[in-house]
């Protein structure tokens, strides 16, 4: 095991979080930059299966710390430096290739799940789940089994990325900013994903009233939207800089106890309907993890979409 320790002024139990991150991969290791980076975290246990690895992004995030806010950080291939973490970013398994599915990954990481949750869940009885290893859905939903935490405290990144790319090209077609656009994707992060249009809105005005906005338009910023990470996979190689982007900004609302709304995969319980699967709907997240699952209205079209991510989901399990 290796470990660095500094002196911090932040010494109060209250002022620090420890984050985990599991799997040193692409998006692990740009998830623990982007900690580094912002200083989301105060503490960061980096853990993968190669040793030397885990050891190597450690000494590499160091050579930066003259740059970079404190961050006491420390790397091995043994789960016990997960202890006392609040929370736990599970990034390990199988990358997905130019051709595949998220869905062709199911039985390689599942495998992989049943061998690191359990460990995750002994070390770190308290901690929070981020799931972020694909496909999202069907392994939140096995994290949940295999931990026994509270349905609070395990959830999946789910369609967050989704949602901000749809912003992304919508504003590419009406010059404002994406920040500004209430337009999310929900269901699976997938194939069966569909756009939460119905009420989408920049500051209150619809966006179907929105000049330059159309069907036409819609259609193609959903179709650039879902098509993405297949572009981006078949282009570079694997997808990694925004989703570590978006596990920060999650890690920072629990942290911050912001209380944001994002589009997280969760289980679904009778939501207009469904039950029994992990799918993305908005949800309030602070520092319990799942503060509340927001019932948004869906027209007719939504609600046909959704039970189709849900079918789409159950034949899976």
């Amino acid at each position: 095991m290796a470990k660095t320790k500094k002196s911090d002024n932040k010494s109060c139990k209250e002022c620090r979080f420890k984050a985990s991150v599991i799997g040193c991969g692409s998006v692990g290791a740009t998830t623990a930059y982007a900690y580094f980076l912002s200083g989301t975290v105060t503490d960061l246990a980096i853990v993968d299966i190669d040793k030397g690895r885990a050891e190597g992004l450690m000494l590499d995030l160091e050579h930066a710390t003259a740059f970079t806010p404190h961050t006491e950080v420390e790397a091995s291939d043994d789960f016990a430096i997960c202890k006392n973490s609040d929370l736990v970013v599970v990034t390990a398994g199988a990358r997905q290739k130019e051709g595949e599915t998220r869905l062709d990954l199911i039985e390689k990481n599942r495998s992989i799940f049943k061998s690191i949750i359990p460990k995750i869940a002994k070390v770190a009885p308290n901690a929070i789940l981020l799931i972020v290893s694909n496909p999202v859905d069907i392994l939140t939903h096995e994290a949940l089994k295999l931990s026994k935490f509270p349905k609070n405290r395990v959830f999946g990144s789910g369609t967050v990325l989704d949602s901000v790319r749809l912003q992304y090209h919508i504003s590419e077609k009406i010059n404002v900013h994406p920040s500004s656009i209430d337009a999310y994707i929900l269901g699976e992060h997938g194939d069966s994903s569909f756009p939460y249009y119905s009420s989408a809105n920049i500051l209150g005005k619809p966006l179907a009233k929105w000049e330059g906005f159309n069907k036409k338009a819609a259609r193609q910023a959903y179709k650039d939207t879902k098509e993405a990470a297949y572009r981006i996979i078949n282009d570079q190689g694997y997808t990694c800089y925004s989703i570590a982007t978006v596990v920060r900004e999650l890690t920072e609302s629990i942290f911050e106890d912001k209380k944001k709304v994002f589009t997280l995969s969760v289980p679904l319980e009778n939501y207009h309907g469904n039950s029994g699967v992990c799918l993305s709907v908005p949800c309030v997240l602070g520092k319990n993890g799942i503060e509340e699952v927001i019932k948004v209205p869906l027209n007719a079209e939504e609600k046909k979409a959704l039970k189709k991510s849900v079918k789409t989901l159950k034949e899976i399990l």
